[in-house]
């Protein structure tokens, strides 16, 4: 693969740059290690990610088309995002299907699973990877709106699309839940945010035991500070400016760093593995 200025998955835009765009980043996320290698660990299977038009998302559409996942990617209203996804994702050779929509409205999931099974089959996995957070001094400053908004998207979109997903899914599927390190560690600026990521570990960790019989894994991954989209969306240039550094590793991570360990857990190197949390996290503290 490409690595030079001209390769979509590390280029600067030269785009006019729009809050909470990938264009309004100072530099690219890097959706891929240069010189990755698949081994067809997904061949052939269809999986179904939410929040999948940019960041992590992106990061794991294009892993798992590299290893020969059919793909349908959920989005809410980022077209062009959604659209260079889908080009980056068919140059792997593979199918992808787009679906525009809240995931925090229970009848669009059921109606993009019918979609996207009757589209390219019954569904191997499901990644929840939809979210939305939204800094705030402390909680007097969170209102209803914003507090009903946040759990409706990362907490209620999740359950939503497992339930939708379940009665068209294989045996043997996998899901995968994408957390947060605030889960662990919590977070004075963004409380309702780690309410939900919180949510989301318990949630996991008893649907884990809910489908064992069917041979479903479910399993969380937990990002640490992570460059993505969200990051200049949500916070002021001082803050983006010491994004990560209080990591062990000292800098932020790159969203391909977080979707190999959505990749594992998909595959069947980790058969035997359920209601757990991979952290990513540079060595972040708890």
């Amino acid at each position: 693969m490409s690595t030079d200025n001209n390769d979509p998955l590390h280029e600067e835009s030269t785009q006019p740059r729009q809050p909470g765009s990938e264009q309004a980043m100072n530099r690219k996320p890097v959706y891929i290690r240069p010189g990755y290698r698949g081994s067809q660990k997904l061949q052939e299977k269809v999986a179904l990610i939410t929040g999948g038009d940019s960041g992590i998302g992106r990061a794991v559409a294009v892993h798992f088309a590299r290893e020969g996942a059919n793909l349908a990617i959920v989005y809410r209203d980022e077209h062009a995002d959604a659209e260079a996804t889908r080009e980056l994702v068919e140059k792997e050779g593979v199918r992808c299907e787009l679906f525009s929509g809240d995931v925090g409205n229970s009848e669009f999931c059921e109606q993009v699973v019918k979609q996207a099974a009757d589209a390219l089959g019954p569904l191997d996995i499901l990644v929840n990877n939809a979210a939305e957070q939204h800094p705030q001094a402390d909680i007097t400053e969170i209102d209803n709106e914003q507090l009903h908004r946040t759990f409706r998207t990362n907490l209620f979109g999740y359950f939503y699309m497992m339930r939708a997903a379940l009665p068209r899914m294989n045996d043997g599927g996998r899901i995968i839940n994408t957390s947060s390190v605030v889960a662990h560690r919590g977070s004075a600026h963004l409380i309702d945010y780690a309410g939900t990521k919180g949510a989301i570990e318990a949630l996991t960790r008893s649907m884990a035991q809910s489908l064992a019989d069917r041979k479903i894994t479910v399993n969380c991954v937990a990002p640490g500070p992570i460059w993505t989209p969200l990051i200049p969306a949500s916070f002021d240039q001082d803050k983006i400016a010491k994004f990560g550094t209080n990591t062990a590793l000292g800098r932020p991570g790159e969203p391909y760093e977080v979707a190999v360990c959505h990749l594992f857990l998909a595959s069947e190197d980790a058969s035997y593995i359920t209601g757990q949390t991979v952290h990513a996290n540079g060595g972040g503290h708890f």
